[in-house]
C-alpha cells in the first residue's frame, strides 16, 4: 500500500544521466530506492572521524518484509524502531502502511521515509558520526484527521552475548550498559589489538516516557522498572507524541561506545552534542566529495546505483593514520568486521585503488605509500601491512610477499594524479621490489618465476585451486600468473622511468619485459588446447605427477591478454575459449575455473565463482587487443550479478556466482568496488593502457621530455591488435 504522504516522494529519480550532461545535484542525494532497488545500505563513519579500534558500523535492514526495520551489527546488537497507534503495534516492514523509501544514501548517512500507519509519515536520518558515535533522528508528521496519540518505540536487541551492567537514568533520558565483542582466532593469533569489552550509552533528546531493559527480546511495552540489569537481551524506550492534524514532532537518539577500561565521557559528550547538531552539513560534505567522481557511463538507474555504491564501499574502508600506518590505509571490510579482513593492506586488494583514485587521488597515493614505508632494506615488502600488523609469514626459510601488482598500481594511480613526487618515490620502491622478486623467485635461474614462501597465499588464489589441490604445491611450477605480472611490472617501471626522463633506465626495463614476454610465449602456451598453463619447474612440460595434469583451464590463462604477451593469432584462439559459454562466458562473468572442469563449483572459492578484480584484468586484456565489444559484454554480465545481490541484501560481496544469483563468502568486501572502474574503462573512448610506453624505431631519438609528457598524459602505448583482426 502506498501512503498519500509518501507518494509525494516519488519524484523522478533524477540523475540527469551518466555522460548525458552535467549533474544537477548528486545522484545519491535524490534517490527513490525501495527494497528491490540495488542500493548499498551499510554505513560507517567518515574517514576523518574513524579509528581502527572499536569501530562500529551498521547495516540498514529495510528490505526484509518479515523482520523489523533496524540497523544491524555483527556484535553490537540491532538498533531498531517500531510504532504503536490505537493499541496496534507495527515493527515488521510488511505491517507498515508504506514501506521505507531511501532518498539519501552515502557511506556514513542514510535518509528514508515510510508510513507506519496511514497518514503518519516518518522521515528517518541515520548518521554514523564517528567510529564510536551514531545518531538517528525521526521526524514524524501527521496527516490524519483529528488527534493521533502515537508511540515511537526504540529498541536495542543483542543476538549474541547479553548486555550487562544496565543502568537506567530516566530523568536524563539515558541508559548505560556493556556488551561483548569477542576476538576471532585470526585476531588472537596475529596479536592485533582488539576491544572485546565495550561500555555503551543510549541518550535521547527529550527523556523517553518509558525506559526499560528486558531479559527477553519480546519488545513489549516497557514497565516502570528495569526488568534486567545483567543478562539483558533488549533495551526498550517509548516516546509518546500527541499529534494534531498537520503537526510535526522530532525525536533524536544517539549511541556512544568506548573500551570498558577507558572513559566513556568523550564519546558520550559527542553523542549528546549530536542530539542537537544539524545533520545537513554531513550530507553536504558527502556531496562535495562525490562531485569529484566521473559521471557514470550509463543512464540506466540500476547501473548508476551500482556505480555510486561501489565508490561508497571504497571510501568506507579507508581509515586515517594510526599505529605504524603514517598514511590513510584500508581494511577489507568494516561491518561486519572480522580479523583477517581488518588487518591491513595487501597488493591484490590494492587493485581497488585503481577505482578509488578517481574519488580521492591523495588517498589512493597515501595507501600505496604504506607499502613503500614498510619496505625492507633489501626491497622485500611484507605480505600484508597495517597499523598494528606486519605479516611476513616465514615458510621453509623464505618470507612470503604478495602477488606483484605493485608498480602497475603505482603507475595507474600516477596516470590519474600526475603527482611527480609520488611517481619518483614509487618508481624507486617498485624497482627495488621487482629486483627482490627476480632474486628470490627464480630458484633455477632460468629467467622464469615461481611462487615462493607460503606460496598458496602469495599466489592470491589461496583455496580450492584445481592445480594446488590436485597436482602440487605452487613452488613446484613455473608460474604463468606470476610471470605475466612481472611483465606488467617491468612495463610499468619502463613507463615510470620514461615519465621521469630517464631513458636509459626505461630501455632496460623495456628489455626485461620483452625478454620475459618471449619466454612466456615459448613456455606456457599449449597449441593443442589453445590455452596457457603452468609448467613443471624442471621439465617445462604440462605434466607433473601425471600426463598433462597441469592443463587445467583457470582464469589465470587469460593473463597473457592483460600482459600483452599473446600474438594476434593466439589471442584470437584464446578469446574463442573465453567466450565459450560451456567454459568461461557465463551469465554473470568469467569464473575462476572453467565450468567444464570436474573441480568446478560455482559457489566454491577459486574453483568457480566470479571474482570482480580478476574479471577486471580480463576486461583490460580484451581492451588491449581491441575487443571493446566483449569488454562491454563482460562488464554488463558482472554488473548484472552484482545488481541482483544488491537487490536481495544490499551489500557487496567477496565473490559472485557465475551462473545463478549467489554471492559469498564475506560481505562488504573492498575489491567489489572495482566494478566502477570496469564500467568506466569499458565505455571509455580511449582504451586503458597497461604498463610501459613502448619504444620502437619511430620513437627512438625522440626528446625524452616529450615522451614523458605523452606517457603522463595517456599512459602506455602498447602495440594493440586492431579489432578487425578478430
Amino acid at each position: 500500500m502506498r501512503g498519500p504522504l509518501l507518494a509525494l516522494l516519488a519524484c523522478a529519480a533524477a540523475f540527469p544521466g551518466g555522460g548525458a550532461g552535467a549533474q544537477r545535484a548528486p545522484f545519491l542525494s535524490h534517490l527513490h530506492a525501495t527494497a528491490s532497488s540495488p542500493v548499498y545500505t551499510t554505513y560507517a563513519a567518515a574517514l576523518e572521524r574513524s579509528s581502527f579500534l572499536l569501530d562500529e558500523g551498521y547495516h540498514l535492514r529495510f528490505h526484509d518484509p518479515a523482520r523489523p526495520l533496524a540497523y544491524t551489527t555483527d556484535a553490537a546488537g540491532d538498533w531498531g524502531i517500531g510504532f504503536v497507534l490505537d493499541g496496534r503495534e507495527v515493527r515488521a516492514v510488511r505491517d507498515f502502511a508504506a514501506a521505507p523509501v531511501i532518498t539519501v544514501s552515502y557511506g556514513d548517512v542514510v535518509r528514508y521515509a515510510f508510513e507506519p500507519f496511514p497518514g503518519i509519515r516518518v522521515e528517518a536520518t541515520f548518521l554514523v558520526y564517528s567510529s564510536r558515535v551514531a545518531v538517528q533522528e525521526l521526524v514524524i508528521t501527521s496527516a490524519r484527521l483529528g488527534r493521533a496519540r502515537l508511540t515511537a518505540r526504540a529498541w536495542l536487541v543483542t543476538r549474541r552475548d547479553p548486555f550487562a551492567a544496565v543502568a537506567l537514568d530516566r530523568a536524563r533520558g539515558a541508559v548505560r550498559f556493556r556488551h561483548h565483542e569477542p576476538a576471532d582466532g585470526w585476531t588472537i593469533e596475529h596479536q592485533v589489538p582488539h576491544v572485546a569489552d565495550v561500555q555503551d550509552a543510549l541518550v535521547f533528546a527529550g527523556p523517553p516516557d518509558r525506559l526499560a531493559s528486558r531479559a527477553d527480546t519480546s519488545l513489549a511495552a516497557p514497565g516502570d522498572t528495569a526488568l534486567a540489569r545483567d543478562g539483558a537481551r533488549a533495551l526498550v524506550a517509548d516516546k509518546v507524541f500527541d499529534l494534531a492534524t498537520g503537526a510535526r514532532a522530532r525525536w533524536r537518539m544517539a549511541r556512544a561506545v568506548a573500551p570498558a577500561d577507558s572513559s566513556l565521557e568523550p564519546a558520550l559528550a559527542d553523542a549528546r552534542r549530536m542530539l542537537t547538531a544539524p545533520l545537513e552539513p554531513f550530507i553536504r560534505a558527502d556531496e562535495r566529495l562525490y562531485r569529484r567522481i566521473p559521471a557514470p557511463p550509463t543512464a540506466d538507474p540500476d547501473r548508476q546505483l551500482l556505480y555510486w555504491g561501489a565508490f561508497t564501499l571504497l571510501r568506507q574502508v579507508l581509515l586515517p593514520p594510526e599505529g605504524a600506518a603514517r598514511h590513510p590505509y584500508y581494511v577489507f571490510s568494516r561491518e561486519p568486521q572480522w580479523g583477517w579482513g581488518h588487518g591491513g593492506q595487501v597488493f591484490h586488494e590494492s587493485l581497488s585503488m585503481l577505482a578509488y583514485v578517481l574519488m580521492d587521488p591523495a588517498g589512493a597515493m597515501a595507501s600505496q605509500r604504506i607499502f613503500a614505508e614498510r619496505q625492507h632494506a633489501d626491497g622485500y615488502i611484507p605480505y600484508r601491512v597495517g597499523p598494528y600488523l606486519e605479516e611476513t609469514i616465514p615458510y621453509q626459510g623464505q618470507l612470503t610477499t604478495s602477488a606483484p601488482w605493485y608498480a602497475w598500481e603505482s603507475w595507474e594511480i600516477y596516470r590519474s594524479t600526475r603527482d611527480p613526487t609520488f611517481l619518483r618515490d614509487m618508481y624507486a620502491s617498485g624497482a627495488r621490489f621487482y629486483d627482490w622478486i627476480a632474486a628470490h623467485r627464480d630458484a633455477d635461474g632460468d629467467g622464469l618465476y615461481e611462487w615462493g614462501g607460503a606460496a598458496v597465499l602469495e599466489s592470491v588464489r589461496d583455496g580450492d585451486v584445481a592445480v594446488w589441490d590436485q597436482v602440487g604445491w605452487p613452488s613446484n611450477f613455473e608460474a604463468l600468473d606470476l610471470n605475466a605480472m612481472m611483465v606488467v611490472e617491468a612495463e610499468s617501471l619502463d613507463s615510470m622511468a620514461t615519465a621521469l626522463g630517464r631513458p636509459g633506465e626505461a630501455a632496460a626495463w623495456g628489455a626485461k619485459a620483452t625478454a620475459l614476454r618471449e619466454r612466456i610465449e615459448r613456455t606456457f602456451w599449449d597449441d593443442s588446447t589453445d590455452f596457457y598453463y603452468h609448467v613443471e619447474l624442471k621439465t617445462h612440460r604440462f605434466s607433473s605427477r601425471g600426463h598433462d595434469d597441469l592443463e587445467r583451464r583457470e582464469i589465470i590463462g587469460f593473463l597473457p591478454l592483460w600482459a600483452g604477451t599473446a600474438s594476434a593469432a593466439r589471442a584470437r584462439r584464446l578469446i574463442v575459449t573465453l567466450t565459450d559459454p560451456a567454459r568461461f562466458w557465463r551469465a554473470h562473468g568469467v569464473p575462476s575455473l572453467a565450468a567444464d572442469d570436474p573441480y568446478y563449483n560455482p559457489a566454491g572459492y577459486w574453483n568457480g565463482p566470479v571474482w570482480v578484480e580478476w574479471n577486471y584484468l580480463v576486461e583490460r586484456g580484451l581492451l588491449r587487443y581491441g575487443r571493446r565489444d566483449l569488454a562491454r559484454q563482460l562488464t554488463e554480465r558482472v554488473a548484472d550479478g552484482m545488481i541482483a545481490q544488491l537487490r536481495q541484501n544490499h551489500v557487496f560481496w567477496e565473490m559472485y556466482g557465475p551462473d545463478a544469483e549467489w554471492a559469498g563468502h564475506h560481505q562488504v568486501y573492498i575489491w567489489a568496488g572495482l566494478i566502477a572502474r570496469m564500467m568506466l574503462d569499458a565505455q571509455s573512448a580511449t582504451p586503458p593502457a597497461t604498463g610501459a610506453l613502448q619504444r620502437s624505431s619511430h620513437t627512438k631519438g625522440r626528446n625524452a621530455e616529450a615522451i614523458a609528457r605523452r606517457a603522463a598524459g595517456t599512459g602506455a602505448l602498447h602495440p594493440r591488435v586492431p579489432a578487425g583482426s578478430f
